[in-house]
């Protein structure tokens, strides 16, 4: 099969949806599978066999493409689309994989070329636009519509979590197929890894979050909560694992005006193979988001260290958490601070949900359950189109009106 897979961001970065990306085609390259990937201009290089990545136009005026919407965003992809209808025009493809925002250009591409696309979905991209600037709350009726109708004439769509499938049934999606993230840590945090690289006996309390520092992930809420704990304990230190500079020195000096500074070490941003070192370090591991319905990639991460987690008891967590394997509280500081101190002062029940949530990911979220979902939505893909493409050859056929 060929395909034509459009990722709309900075390709490869260790970060949620390119990390993601990277994993389907992965399972896309074991099936033999020939991939032209379209991406930004940014990005480190990624290769699999049968893969071609193409970029768009370099852009020297624009740098640094964070997540979530943005102005930069909107030019690159209106560059993009102008490279994905010229692949679309040049070459035979079978379907066209879009990833999160592209799925328009797919829809474009389907009406010009008649192929056929899967949309990826990562977010509602209403709500993520809404979220990220209340200027687009007047158009939110408009951009149901535009997302509702990418989903009714997606061949499939593959939502990241339950709340998104949700979202694509009630649109009239033809097919879902739900495709979790998973977990990261090669391995786990190996018992060796943990006694070498953290003094077991030692008596302080580290507290670490890891991942980027976007208002969406909640930091405000967790340094403020942080600042009540350290009310109640004196031995607890706060980590905090990724960000840009300018994120960093934001919140920098909240912590200096939380009087928490000396407290909290912003170590920035690491790659994945560093992810394991960081958790096995940790006692507590935290998940502060406050928007957004999509499950954050990190906390399969989480889970796999048989580390007890603390979370905001929203539905971004609990598709995939429950009470039994972490702490959920509610999305404010005096709430999340009661949770993380809870988890200090019983040691008992931070063993329990770690090792519970450690069982959770084993069982349910591991590489060979992600290839599988893969691999059963790309056959169910090629008996469709195979199917769909003797019928049109009958009713196309001078005999089919015998």
């Amino acid at each position: 099969m060929h395909i034509l897979f459009l990722a709309p961001h900075p390709f490869y970065q260790d970060r949620g949806t390119p990390i993601a990306v990277n994993l389907i085609l992965r399972v896309l390259a074991e099936r033999g599978e020939t991939v032209d990937v379209l991406t930004y201009h940014e990005g480190s290089q990624v290769q699999h066999p049968g893969m071609t990545l193409r970029r768009i136009r370099f852009l020297p005026f624009i740098r640094n493409i964070r997540p979530g919407f943005s102005f930069k965003k909107l030019l690159c992809d209106g560059v993009m689309m102008i490279h994905a209808l010229l692949l679309a025009r040049k070459h035979h493809y079978h379907v066209v994989h879009a990833v999160e925002e592209s799925v328009f250009m797919a829809l474009l591409i389907k009406t010009l070329f008649r192929i056929p696309y899967v949309y990826d979905m990562d977010s509602s991209l209403p709500q993520q636009m809404v979220e990220s600037n209340v200027c687009f709350r007047p158009f939110l009726v408009m951009l149901s519509f535009c997302e509702s109708l990418a989903i009714k004439r997606a061949k499939a769509v593959v939502p990241v979590c339950d709340v998104l499938g949700d979202l694509a049934r009630r649109h009239g999606a033809q097919e879902v197929s739900i495709l979790q993230d998973i977990p990261l840590l090669e391995g786990g945090c190996s018992p060796e890894l943990s006694k070498k690289d953290v003094e077991a006996e030692r008596e302080r309390i580290t507290i670490t979050y890891v991942g980027n520092l976007e208002p969406y992930q909640g930091i405000d809420l967790l340094l403020e909560s942080f600042s009540l704990l350290t009310r109640y304990v004196d031995h607890a230190d706060l980590v905090i694992v990724g960000g840009t500079k300018a994120h960093i020195q934001r919140y920098e000096q909240k912590s200096r005006n939380l009087g928490i500074g000396g407290r909290v070490c912003f170590w920035g941003a690491k790659p994945t193979d560093q992810l394991a070192f960081f958790l096995a370090k940790s006692d507590i591991l935290v998940s502060p988001r406050i928007q957004g319905n999509n499950t954050p990639m990190k906390l399969y991460s989480y889970l796999q260290s048989g580390k007890p987690i603390v979370a905001t008891n929203l539905p971004t967590h609990t598709q995939v958490l429950t009470d039994r394997v972490a702490m959920l509280v509610g999305p404010d500081p005096e709430a999340f601070s009661r949770g993380m101190l809870c988890l200090i002062q019983d040691s008992a029940l931070s063993q329990a949900l770690g090792e519970a949530g450690r069982i959770l990911v084993e069982q349910h979220y591991s590489f060979a359950s992600f290839r599988a979902k893969v691999n059963n939505l790309y056959d169910w893909l090629a008996s469709t189109l195979v199917s769909e493409s003797k019928q049109e050859e009958y009713f196309h056929s001078p005999y089919s009106s015998i």
